[in-house]
């Protein structure tokens, strides 16, 4: 029942982010859908290699993925959630690799959804695990979630500039940290924190990417690229201390 819930919100978030994906498209390309698109500062051409190093580190997200994957084949696959998490954050690289090589309108779409998807489908997650809440709460808590993204990143956007749309992703991860002591449901999850700090320096380097990249023609999107596999890394197995049930959850819980 969890797991279609996550299925169900999942498809809210990709609808919901769809349509943002296609304005901002529509905003930033006045052509069809294979219009070149120029966001980043490593991009110099609109060859299929123009970025190499942000094209080349989505490959971060797979081995994160396959890191999970594997952990969960020695339990048979026990925990569905984890691993449905784990393929959503290969879709993460996948449609990253697909913009920053194809990049157009198009690749766009397929390199925001799939975030989109990951996060929110991770704070449902992380709402029935860390905070033991029901599984309806937690599908309406991430609904709410999703309803006020927009009006939490005009809030962000003065601090955050255009990574104000990565807001719900610090609240998955600090703010259901800190809601963990807070409800008495145990101490602080450590590994959540983690991911929460990585996430917050890999917007950092994003945010960077264009202001140093007179000096730095490499850009510093890359590096977002590396923290952010890292930050769901870390989300993940988390995830999996906590665990569902599962076999290795339990083991690694008491490790």
């Amino acid at each position: 029942m969890k797991l279609k819930l996550v299925v169900g919100f999942s498809l809210a978030a990709l609808t919901s982010f769809a349509s943002t994906a296609f304005a901002m498209g529509s905003a930033h390309a006045a052509g069809d859908w294979w219009t070149p698109l120029d966001h980043y500062c490593e991009r110099v051409g609109v060859g299929f290699w123009a970025e190499p190093f942000n094209a080349l580190t989505n490959g971060a997200f797979i081995v994160t993925a396959a890191a999970i994957l594997m952990r969960q084949r020695r339990v048979a696959w026990s925990d569905k959630q984890l691993c449905m998490l784990a393929v959503l954050t290969a879709s993460v690289g996948v449609g990253s690799f697909l913009f920053h090589t194809l990049a157009n309108r198009w690749s766009l779409i397929a390199d925001i959804v799939p975030i989109a998807v990951v996060v929110y489908s991770f704070f449902f997650v992380a709402l029935t695990r860390f905070l033991r809440l029901s599984a309806s709460v937690a599908g309406l808590s991430t609904v709410a979630l999703l309803v006020l993204s927009p009006t939490l990143q005009s809030l962000m956007k003065p601090l955050l500039g255009s990574s104000a749309s990565y807001t719900p992703g610090l609240i998955a991860t600090f703010g259901v940290a800190v809601a963990v002591p807070v409800l008495g449901r145990g101490p602080m999850p450590r590994l959540l924190v983690a991911a929460g700090i990585a996430f917050a320096t890999a917007l950092v380097f994003r945010m960077l990417d264009a202001p140093l990249c007179g000096s730095w023609p490499t850009g510093t999107h890359f590096i977002w690229h590396l923290l952010n596999a890292l930050a769901l890394g870390l989300a993940l197995f988390a995830t999996e201390r906590v665990g569902a049930g599962s076999r290795l959850g339990a083991v690694t819980a008491t490790a």
